[in-house]
């Protein structure tokens, strides 16, 4: 890998005016400068591309047009993205100034960097969610915001799976980790998120897919995937009623 190897960026958007800005400022602010950022407007009737806007070359592509859901979205991304390393920030998040810098500098040797996630409801910040790729065949324990990927596994792996509204990330990950791609966790936090995204709001629909998920590669241990989304949802709904 070359001493500064362009990093490709990814945003996927859909009406985001709120925060969109934050997004786009967290990455054209970044201590490493050998990016391309592209944007995946969702063909947005708000100002979201006027925000965009705003920022000038900071933004290198934008694609806005109507897709088939999130996974299409980030699909459109990566098959524009040119850079050896891609990473993905949703437009409801932001990365840490320093994180693709970080991030590039972990890679090294390595298939997929990922890091901790500060958990954000409006402007309070809440607990810090620590990566651990060793527990992907039991749960989705890596944040995707914090995720960066070498190209080259989309190539040889190939892009998310349509079919996942909310898990594909999931998805993308435990067909990686099943192939013995080589993770490792980049101290820190990386990225930021606001609560409230897809897989928040539709969190049944997340467990489901994600239990689904672990089925399709690890068809072995179907009752332990059984008992472990009835956990998981019962837990889940009990922390929602106290809340």
């Amino acid at each position: 890998m070359s001493p500064a190897p362009l990093v490709s960026i990814i945003t996927v958007v859909y009406n985001g005016e709120r925060h969109i800005a934050d997004t786009v400022r967290s990455v054209a602010e970044q201590t490493y400068r050998n990016i391309e950022y592209i944007i995946i407007d969702g063909g947005s009737t708000d100002s979201t591309l006027a925000v965009i806007r705003q920022f000038g070359s900071a933004v290198t592509t934008v694609i806005s047009e109507k897709d088939k859901g999130i996974s299409d979205a980030f699909n459109k991304g990566v098959l524009r993205a040119r850079g050896a390393i891609v990473g993905m920030i949703n437009a409801d998040d932001w990365y840490a100034p320093d994180a693709v810098e970080r991030a590039v500098r972990a890679i090294e040797g390595y298939d997929v960097a990922y890091g901790d996630l500060q958990l954000w409801h409006k402007d309070r910040a809440g607990g810090i969610v620590k990566g651990d790729h060793r527990r992907l065949g039991r749960e989705m324990s890596i944040n995707h915001p914090t995720v960066f990927v070498r190209r080259e596994c989309y190539q040889e792996f190939g892009l998310f799976d349509e079919q996942y509204r909310c898990a594909m990330d999931y998805d993308f990950l435990l067909r990686l980790a099943m192939a013995g791609r080589d993770f490792v966790h980049v101290p820190g936090v990386l990225a930021h998120m606001r609560w409230g995204g897809v897989s928040d709001v539709q969190w049944r629909l997340a467990c489901l897919e994600t239990m689904r998920i672990k089925d399709k590669y690890l068809p072995s241990r179907k009752l332990a995937h059984r008992l472990y989304y009835v956990k998981q949802v019962m837990a889940i709904t009990i922390s929602r009623m106290l809340r």
